[in-house]
C-alpha cells in the first residue's frame, strides 16, 4: 500500500501549537520514522480534536506500522469531521477489512473505487457474483499480478460450487445434477460411482454434449479401453468439430494397438485445435507406428519447439532418437537421447502420496 504525505490547509482554524505536531509528523514520515508519526499526530489531535487531518494522518500512520486495528478509530474520527476524505474512505476500508469487518469496509471501498479489495470484502459477504465481476474488470490492467489471480480463481470457484449445490439441491433427478456428482466423484477418482452418476446422466438425456466424453475419461482412468473408445466415439458423433473428443478416441485406439485408426482420429483433431501438445505426441507415436515418418518427426519438433523444456519435450526427444536409430542415423538419435537425459534431470520427481 502506497502512503501519501497529507498536508493540512486549515492552518488558520487550527488550534496553537496542533499545526506544528502536525507538520513535525509530516517531517518525520519524510524519514521513515513511524513511531515519532505516530507521537506527533497524537498530539495534534488531542490539541485540535476538530483537526480532521490530524486524525487522517495518525491513521495513516498506523496503517504504515501495518497496526490495522489502531488505525480505525483515528480514520472513522477523521470522516466524522470531513465526510469527503476520500483518502480517509479508502485506508478505513483497507483497515476494517484487514481485521475481518468485510461488510463494513464495503461502502468505504465501493466510495473510491478500489475495485481489487472490495472483490475481497464481496467474498467475505458471500456477493461472489460481484466478486467475480470486480476482479475480472480490474485483471486487463494487473493480468499477472498473483493475489488478485489468485482471488478472481478462488471467488469463482466458490461461485461454481454455490451454483451446483443449489442445481443439486432444487434438481437432484436431472441429468445435469448426475452429469455433476460423475465430476465430482471423477476428480476423486472413485471411478465406480462416477460411472454410475454418468449413466443416469445419460439415461436421462443421451444426447447432451459432453456427457460420452467425461463417461470415456472414467473408463481410459481405469483402463478400460474398449469402453472409453465406444463413449468417445459416440462423443465424436455428436460433436464432429471437438478436436476434444478426437483426441481422446485417437489415444484410446493407440492404447488398444489399432495405430492407423488412431492416426486419422489425432490428425482430425491437431486440424481442428493445431498445435496442442498432448495431441502432437500421440499423433507423433500413432505415425512412427503406422509407418508416417515424417509425420511423427515433424509431430514431435513441434512439442520441442513449444514445450521446451517440459517433460513432454522430454518424451519427444526420446521418440525422435527411437526413429532415427531405426533410420540409421545414428549420430543423430545419440544427440537427442543425450537431449532426453539432459531434460530429464532437470524434471522433479513426482512426490508419492
Amino acid at each position: 500500500m502506497t502512503f501519501f504525505l497529507f498536508l493540512a490547509f486549515a492552518a488558520q482554524s487550527a488550534a496553537p501549537g496542533a499545526m506544528q505536531h502536525l507538520q513535525a509528523g509530516l517531517e518525520a514520515r519524510k524519514q521513515h520514522q513511524v513511531d515519532v508519526e505516530i507521537t506527533e499526530f497524537r498530539e495534534a489531535a488531542r490539541l485540535d480534536p476538530g483537526l480532521a487531518d490530524a486524525f487522517l494522518n495518525l491513521g495513516a500512520a498506523y496503517m504504515e506500522k501495518h497496526d490495522y486495528g489502531a488505525a480505525i478509530t483515528p480514520l472513522k474520527r477523521a470522516l466524522e469531521l470531513d465526510p469527503d476524505l476520500l483518502v480517509a474512505h479508502q485506508f478505513l476500508g483497507y483497515a476494517l477489512l484487514a481485521q475481518g469487518y468485510a461488510a463494513e469496509a464495503i461502502p468505504h471501498l465501493e466510495r473510491v473505487g478500489a475495485q481489487e479489495a472490495f472483490g475481497i470484502a464481496q467474498i467475505e459477504t458471500g456477493q461472489l457474483t460481484e466478486a467475480v465481476a470486480n476482479f475480472t474488470a480490474v485483471l486487463p490492467k494487473q493480468p499477472d499480478d498473483p493475489d488478485l489471480l489468485f482471488y478472481l480463481g478462488h471467488s469463482s470457484g466458490l461461485l461454481s460450487k454455490t451454483a451446483i449445490d443449489t442445481l443439486i439441491a432444487n434438481h437432484p433427478d436431472s441429468a445435469r445434477a448426475h452429469q455433476a456428482l460423475g465430476k465430482n466423484y471423477l476428480v476423486l477418482r472413485q471411478l465406480p460411482q462416477a460411472e454410475k452418476e454418468y449413466l443416469e446422466a445419460l439415461r436421462g438425456r443421451p444426447d447432451l454434449p459432453g456427457l460420452h466424453l467425461e463417461l470415456g475419461q472414467v473408463y481410459a482412468n481405469s483402463a478400460q479401453w474398449p469402453k472409453a473408445e465406444a463413449e468417445f466415439r459416440a462423443e465424436a458423433k455428436l460433436q464432429p468439430g471437438n478436436a476434444e473428443a478426437a483426441y481422446r478416441l485417437g489415444a484410446a485406439l493407440l492404447q488398444q494397438g489399432n495405430a492407423r485408426d488412431a492416426l486419422a482420429e489425432l490428425k482430425r483433431s491437431n486440424q481442428l485445435k493445431p498445435e496442442m501438445p498432448e495431441t502432437l505426441y500421440s499423433l507423433g507415436k500413432a505415425a512412427s507406428l503406422a509407418g508416417e515418418s515424417s509425420v511423427a518427426e515433424e509431430s514431435w519438433r513441434k512439442i520441442i519447439e513449444l514445450e521446451k523444456n517440459a517433460s513432454l519435450a522430454a518424451q519427444a526427444y526420446f521418440g525422435l532418437a527411437g526413429l532415427h536409430r531405426k533410420q540409421g542415423k545414428l549420430s543423430q538419435a545419440q544427440q537427442e537421447m543425450q537431449e532426453f537425459q539432459n531434460l530429464q534431470s532437470t524434471i522433479p520427481t513426482p512426490r508419492s502420496q
